[in-house]
């Protein structure tokens, strides 16, 4: 498998620019690199980023030693496509895995071929573990082994999804299945992977997450000697949610809250691993989301305040999420950072931290953060990209203007579909980040320069997108 690095997250469009890491003194061990990263957590989501009802304080004082990243993006609203462009610090559609998220009756998934953030580091002496919710293509060739990593253990997609073919599934979440967790866990023919081997079918998301951390301390522990880095993307707060016994609460009403305060502890157990065997400063962690809550769960999913929306949308509640960074020594502690950020800009940072360089061949849409992670230079990038959940163009942000071009939907029988016509909405996220405020009219020329811009860096991405791997 491959070396394990802490992923940075931030947001960046094609051809960035670099930003060199100023004035620090190169440590002679290499860092190593830990991702958490969560399932559909909103922004609002946790104690440092604003919540005033979820209690996270583990979190919190990962935030209170290092940094949070307040305009920090993923570059597409759902599972696969949002992971896709984390490992490979590309667009979805560069990689060919934009067209929505991966079912068990999927035939494709990310082509092994692509240079992931784990085949960088495992190339330079790292070892990889990635331990947690894969997403990317359950079938033996496109499983986390051949992605660069030395191990796998998790679930092959989302938790609401049943092997062998998706057939049969159970209503997505009721507070009848919160209330009877153990019966739930059974509806749901989910299976828990080791490796390339289904270990256990259905798997028990009781438990689940405190396994995941269990997996994590081992990795840790018996690497401590060497490099690492390790990929934790969590399976909850996705739907259906799960906690063991002495998280639960049997009130459906505070479900996703038990579900998060959970996971704040876990990380904290993990952390508090990192800090005994001495690695906390030699080590990066880098807590995000893959993308904002899912709204129509109400009280079984999040909250995006103050950002509008949520997961499945182009909206800031969509892409925007919570990040914290966490490098006592490199990151300055108990700072907020403004700076345009995404995943897709962990590669090169990732890269960049690790001393190491990526494949003259290789082509990404991510930036190199190293100044901004230390405080020491503002972000390079200046723009992103907005595909929607189905991989369509529909919007880009470049300084504090964003564009969105949306198809109004119209509704057919019973079914509501996409329609010819097209709304085109303009916001000054500086002054309106709720996108409360239509600027359109007011700013033609502005529209007319952001729609050539998007059209422009769309087509070059088209041009050059590499293949997915397909079952033959």
């Amino acid at each position: 498998m491959k070396p394990t690095i802490l992923l940075l997250i931030a947001l960046s469009a094609p051809l960035c620019l670099s930003a060199p890491l100023a004035g620090q003194n190169k440590p002679a061990a290499k860092p190593n690199f830990v991702i958490i990263f969560t399932d559909d957590q909103g922004y609002n989501d946790l104690g440092c980023f604003g919540s005033k009802r979820i209690k996270t304080p583990h979190l919190d004082q990962l935030a209170k030693e290092g940094r949070r990243f307040t305009q920090f993006y993923v570059p597409s609203s759902v599972c696969s496509p949002s992971r896709a462009a984390l490992l490979t610090g590309s667009y979805p559609k560069r990689v060919g895995m934009h067209r929505h998220v991966l079912f068990p009756q999927s035939n494709y998934g990310l082509n092994p071929e692509e240079h992931t953030i784990a085949d960088q580091l495992r190339s330079v002496g790292y070892a990889t573990a990635c331990i947690g919710k894969w997403h990317l293509g359950h079938h033996p060739e496109t499983l986390p082994r051949q992605n660069g990593f030395d191990s796998y253990y998790g679930i092959p997609y989302s938790n609401d999804m049943n092997h062998p073919n998706n057939q049969g599934h159970a209503r997505a979440s009721s507070d009848d299945g919160w209330i009877n967790q153990d019966k739930q866990v059974k509806l749901w023919n989910t299976p828990l992977i080791e490796n390339e081997k289904i270990i256990e079918l259905p798997v028990n998301q009781r438990t689940i997450t405190r396994r995941y951390t269990d997996k994590a301390i081992e990795f840790v522990t018996a690497n401590k000697d060497k490099p690492f880095f390790l990929y934790l993307p969590h399976s909850m707060p996705h739907i259906p949610l799960f906690v063991p016994d002495d998280a639960f609460d049997p009130n459906p009403k505070n479900a996703y809250k038990c579900v998060i305060e959970h996971v704040d502890a876990e990380v904290g157990r993990f952390v508090q691993t990192v800090r005994d065997l001495g690695l906390a400063n030699n080590t990066y962690i880098i807590f995000t989301s893959d993308n904002g809550p899912w709204l129509k769960y109400a009280h079984h999913g999040g909250c995006a305040l103050p950002l509008r929306d949520g997961k499945g949308t182009t909206f800031e509640g969509g892409q925007r999420v919570p990040c914290i960074m966490w490098g006592p020594g490199r990151i300055p502690a108990d700072t907020t950072s403004t700076a345009f950020a995404s995943t897709l800009d962990l590669l090169p940072t990732i890269t960049s931290l690790s001393g190491s360089k990526l494949p003259a061949k290789i082509r990404v849409d991510g930036c190199d953060l190293t100044g901004v992670i230390a405080g020491e230079a503002p972000s390079p990038r200046k723009e992103l990209l907005y595909y929607s959940a189905r991989g369509e163009l529909e919007g880009l942000r470049q300084g504090d203007w964003k564009i969105l071009v949306q198809k109004m939907r119209v509704r057919k029988g019973r079914k509501v579909k996409k329609g010819g016509n097209t709304k085109i909405l303009l916001f000054n996220l500086a002054e309106d980040v709720s996108e409360t405020t239509n600027l359109a009219d007011k700013n033609s020329e502005k529209v007319k320069v952001l729609q050539t811009r998007m059209k422009e860096l769309d087509n070059e991405i088209t041009a050059n997108a590499r293949p997915v791997w397909r079952k033959k």
